[in-house]
């Protein structure tokens, strides 16, 4: 895979300069046009054997373009806030928006292959690494991203040149690293287990490209002629992102369904409701004071009908404890700045630490529920959310954090019963909205989109509960019981 990288490419000083000018020019045109069209932001990886020229050709783009729209994010040892929340999290606060250039150095490809080639695991956690990795940027390019994957190459011979160089001249040494003598003895490693993530990580929507350091002038313009490329064929063309396979959705042949198959008529009486519900109260405050909860955090996610009560759900959740210890997240439409970036940015950002308790009132299920129903996203792009979102809940899961989805039902005479008690209360007049009442008549797609986002997401590390929410009581208790009986199902695993 290396061969072509250690054969001495080389560029002579006056070809250089000759095709600098025109390059640096259409470079700056083509980063302006961008920024113009907003359709799009661009990620660099900046991968690779150490001394091969990473620093200086990033220091160099920053000259040749405009630096005001080009992020450089170096990531090294995780600090506390990051090491509280699941690993991808640190890469999602920093993607650059549309229009915007982000450059990352020290990412997830060196997370993995520096662990692994100093022991800290083994391959089994290496292929684990290499799949989640592929699966961030095969979401980031369906969202419309252009990522650039840059692998700089020196030859074992190549590499133990340049240190012998650099050691024997006196007002050079200082540019040694600590890392390049560490790489020095351990390149074999580094180059084999490079070459495995290289292999099973170079897609037709982000591939490699491996450019040999050696000579500055080479890697320069081979740089920048790729950047370039890749950046005005992605500004010509219509749409970006990869295509998906749209696999048919199944249907009932019977006509039941999943929603249909719930008992409506589960009801509490006031008396039991009031000593359940203190019960259950009482019960959360306890484990969320619990010791066992510095190893874990809690994100509850709120769905379900208009009118089916979420609120007062998650009121009854909250009374139980200290405003310390939670937060509540509404949903609504995104914002501007939210529009810049692929879809599940939003929440990524709102991920509690350690200790912690996140309330989404709505959620990103909305990408296979609303926008799925009133077409402000593609067939393509909500069908392919159902995987992006089991693997965004899975990196929830096994980062510690415990995850509980409640979809509140309630059958349509009790929708129209509570509208119309809305209209008719001065205080609760503001719940109602013509919005509510369009959304009536799309009753059976939103509950076919209901079943199929069900049947695709309730996993078993973020199962569903189905909430019978007709009875206002029955559905608070059963919600606070069901994120009791999460927590205290993820602490009896701890000890296991």
């Amino acid at each position: 895979m290396f061969e072509s990288a250690e054969i001495g490419h080389a560029i002579d000083k006056e070809t250089y300069d000759a095709e600098v000018p025109a390059l640096r020019e259409a470079l700056l045109e083509a980063q302006f046009e961008l920024k113009q069209q907003s359709r799009f932001p661009v990620i660099v990886l900046i991968n690779g054997i150490e001394g091969a020229g990473k620093g200086e050709t990033v220091k160099l783009l920053n000259e040749w373009m405009d630096p005001r729209l080009i992020e450089v994010r170096t990531f090294d040892q995780q600090t506390d806030e990051e090491l509280a929340r699941p690993p991808a999290w640190r890469y999602w606060r920093a993607l650059p928006s549309k229009g915007r250039m982000g450059v990352f150095f020290g990412n997830w490809y060196s997370q993995m292959l520096q662990g692994r080639v100093h022991g800290q695991f083994k391959d089994a956690v290496l292929d684990q690494a290499i799949n989640g990795a592929e699966r961030l940027e095969k979401m980031l390019c369906d969202e419309g991203a252009l990522i650039f994957k840059f692998w700089f190459h020196l030859s074992k011979k190549q590499m133990k040149a340049r240190l012998k160089s650099l050691k024997d001249d006196p007002l050079h040494s200082w540019k040694i690293s600590p890392l390049d003598w560490q790489q020095s003895q351990t390149y074999d490693r580094f180059v084999r287990f490079g070459e495995r993530v290289l292999r099973r990580t170079s897609r037709d929507y982000a591939p490699w490209h491996i450019i040999e350091g050696v000579d500055p002038n080479y890697r320069s313009l081979a740089v920048g002629k790729i950047l370039l490329e890749g950046l005005q064929n992605a500004l010509k063309a219509k749409t970006l992102g990869r295509q998906t396979n749209i696999a048919p959705l199944g249907e009932s042949i019977d006509g039941r369904s999943l929603l249909g198959s719930l008992d409506m008529t589960l009801r509490l009486d006031k008396n039991d409701y009031q000593e359940q519900l203190i019960v259950e109260q009482a019960r959360l405050a306890g484990l969320l004071r619990d010791k066992r909860m510095r190893r874990h955090a809690l994100v509850a996610v709120f769905e379900g009908n208009d009118a089916a009560g979420k609120g007062g759900a998650i009121r009854r959740v909250a009374a139980a404890l200290d405003p310390r210890q939670y937060r509540i997240v509404p949903i609504a439409a995104p914002t501007e700045e939210e529009r810049a970036q692929p879809y599940l940015w939003r929440f990524w950002r709102h991920i509690p630490a350690r200790g912690k308790f996140t309330v989404f009132d709505r959620s990103w299920y909305g990408r296979v529920l609303v926008e799925r129903i009133e077409g402000f996203c593609s067939q393509a792009d909500w069908m392919r959310a159902y995987g992006e979102i089991n693997d965004f809940e899975e990196q929830l899961h096994d980062a510690g954090v415990v995850v509980v989805k409640f979809w509140l039902s309630i059958d349509e005479q009790t929708q129209l019963e509570r509208f119309q008690e809305r209209e008719q209360i001065p205080f609760k007049r503001f719940k109602i909205t013509e919005e509510d009442w369009r959304n009536r008549d799309k009753w059976d797609a939103y509950s076919e989109a209901v079943g199929d986002m069900v049947d695709r997401t309730s996993t078993e590390v973020a199962p569903w509960t189905l909430v019978e929410a007709n009875d206002k009581r029955w559905a608070r208790v059963k919600v606070l019981r069901t994120i009791n009986e999460a927590l205290e199902a993820a602490f009896k695993k701890d000890k296991k």
